[in-house]
């Protein structure tokens, strides 16, 4: 089985309801394909760099999945022809790092600490 790391962009008008709905209907597909869904993250409504169909931002879901090029291409298919979606993105990877997760909000306690310790 191979490791892919695979991210979605969906409209900016897609409400949280969908994007579940989203999240949950592509997680099936990779489950009817002999994939695993190891890992899904909502990373949230981010901005784009450039316009997109005429949005500026762009709601991010991000997959770790197990499994085979076929379960890949069903899954890009079923993708390229959906409209909520703006752009979507697979990359093959040797691990995953399942520990961090680089758009978690983080306390104020946690940006004061770092600030403290750059001033030490």
């Amino acid at each position: 089985m191979n490791l892919y790391e695979h991210t979605i962009i969906a409209r900016q008008d897609a409400s949280p309801s969908e994007i579940k709905q989203l999240t949950e209907k592509y997680s099936k597909i990779v489950e009817k394909n002999d994939g695993e869904v190891v890992k899904s993250e909502n990373w949230g409504l981010l901005n784009l760099s450039y316009l997109i169909k005429k949005n500026k931002k762009g709601s991010y879901i991000h997959f770790k999945i197990k499994g085979k090029g076929n379960t890949i291409q069903e899954l890009e298919k079923n993708e390229s022809i959906d409209k909520k979606l703006l752009r979507y993105l697979t990359v093959k990877v040797k691990k995953f790092d399942l520990d961090t997760n680089y758009f978690a909000r983080k306390d104020d306690s946690e940006k004061f600490e770092k600030k403290e310790s750059i001033k030490n």
